[in-house]
């Protein structure tokens, strides 16, 4: 029986260590890349507490709901600098013009995503663990207190943020850079849907039908239940990963279709707009 070589073996998580050692030092050895993954968070953390302050000292309902506001931004960044991350380490590839060269060396789709799931939860640990010490020094919200309500909400949010990203990788494989604002934007079309700041019984009854089809949806409910009524909704989490197992299934084929496509066209060894 002949001995399998290292380069056709079908997962390799050295390919994927290698992948993800590779951003670990750009993203070291550049202060403004890391700079960037905390400042953008703490604007928004620091925005909104300081507005929900202003709030609690005027209402009622406030004063009771206390954390809803910058629990809900200090997640809604989970969800969006995952994507974010993934996507950008995407496009590092892409500025390099080293996607030809890793699609041809042994490394495997399958790597290429893994290496790029790890080095998101590295970029979004940078960004949120400093932000989230900022919001218990300034205004006394323990993003930790969740306990293990915050690992199901973390682990939902960052699933569908590697859904998002897996498809927009694909679709910057099959278009190019000139598809780059993809990578900033596409989250934001799910904003007013996933309901950060608000319950989603405000939406009109044919918008939240919609509103449910998107997992992150039940983990902004789950939470506002958990602050203001101090009650971890199982069942939402549950529904929010059978919904995750779905949309992580459509992004992978949606990847492969467009990276298939992408090889047929030509364009890998491109990249440009």
């Amino acid at each position: 029986m002949t001995q399998q070589s290292p380069d056709h073996v079908a997962f390799s998580p050295r390919r994927v260590g290698a992948m993800v050692l590779r951003h670990w030092y750009l993203l070291s050895s550049s202060w403004p890349r890391v700079l960037d993954l905390i400042y953008w968070p703490a604007v928004q953390m620091l925005m909104w507490g300081f507005l929900q302050q202003y709030v609690s000292q005027n209402s009622g309902f406030f004063m009771k709901a206390a954390g809803t506001f910058i629990g809900a931004v200090m997640l809604w960044d989970i969800l969006f600098r995952g994507q974010l991350g993934f996507s950008i380490s995407f496009l590092e590839e892409m500025y390099a013009r080293n996607l030809g060269n890793l699609m041809m060396s042994p490394l495997r789709p399958a790597e290429f995503v893994a290496a790029l799931m790890i080095q998101s939860m590295i970029r979004l640990a940078i960004g949120m663990v400093p932000v989230s010490l900022l919001a218990i020094a300034f205004f006394g919200f323990n993003l930790w207190g969740l306990g293990l309500a915050l690992a199901v909400f973390f682990l939902n949010l960052l699933l569908t943020s590697w859904a998002i990203g897996i498809l927009v990788a694909g679709i910057l494989l099959r278009h190019g850079l000139g598809a780059e604002n993809m990578a900033w934007s596409f989250m934001f079309l799910f904003l007013p849907l996933t309901c950060v700041y608000y319950p989603v019984d405000v939406l009109p009854g044919w918008l939240q039908v919609f509103a449910w089809m998107l997992p992150p949806t039940y983990v902004f409910e789950g939470m506002r239940a958990l602050i203001v009524e101090h009650v971890f909704r199982a069942d939402l989490m549950i529904q929010s990963f059978g919904l995750n197992a779905v949309w992580f299934a459509g992004g992978v084929m949606g990847f492969l279709l467009f990276l298939r496509s992408a090889r047929r066209e030509g364009t890998l060894l491109q990249g440009g707009d």
